[in-house]
């Protein structure tokens, strides 16, 4: 049976063969590319587990770092695969592993604290907490730039600030928990993207 057929291109001056068994056919087996895809995924989700998170946005260097390693990856990723069903199975098993472990931190808690990290105490009765801020690399001009982005004038109106396992910071203020003691349901002010 014939794989390739004749295309006639717009202006009508070539002719091409389309290859279509080279285009759909996988070129690597199947079981190597979802275990290229497993391996280079579980490993960098593990490093970039031990980064640290960036305090509520990607800043560029981050960015860099994530185009960095794809480019790196992906030699490692595909075996140098040449078909479109090659890069539909590798896709496919980066995302199965990327639901399998949310799922996983869903359904057993004692995995979620390895998955994904747990809040990190910032500020607690006004007082900012250093140690934690120096864990993260937080400046206080950053915790404070962040403060003032969610209504925050002044680091004493805060009761405790969190920062997230997304790297967004959650405030809770002296005058939200007096707020909710008079009877209004979760008075706590809390930070959601």
């Amino acid at each position: 049976m014939a794989t390739n057929f004749l295309v006639l291109n717009a202006g009508g001056a070539s002719l091409k063969f389309i290859d279509w068994r080279s285009i759909f056919l996988p070129s690597v087996s199947v079981a190597e590319i979802f275990l290229r895809g497993t391996i280079v995924y579980l490993f960098l989700f593990f490093l970039l587990r031990l980064l640290r998170r960036e305090a509520g946005a990607i800043g560029i260097s981050d960015l860099l770092l994530i185009v960095l390693i794809a480019d790196a990856a992906q030699n490692a990723m595909s075996s140098d695969y040449k078909s479109i069903t090659d890069g539909v199975i590798l896709i496919g098993s980066i995302a199965f592993w990327d639901y399998f472990l949310n799922w996983l931190g869903y359904k057993f808690p004692s995995l979620r604290r390895l998955l994904s990290p747990p809040p990190l105490l910032l500020v607690k009765d006004g007082r900012m907490q250093r140690r934690n801020l120096r864990q993260e690399m937080i400046t206080d001009d950053e915790l404070m730039g962040q403060l003032r982005k969610r209504g925050v004038e002044n680091i004493e109106e805060v009761k405790k600030a969190y920062m997230e396992s997304d790297g967004e910071i959650s405030i809770i203020t002296h005058d939200s928990m007096e707020g909710s003691k008079g009877g209004e349901a979760g008075g706590a002010k809390r930070s959601i993207r």
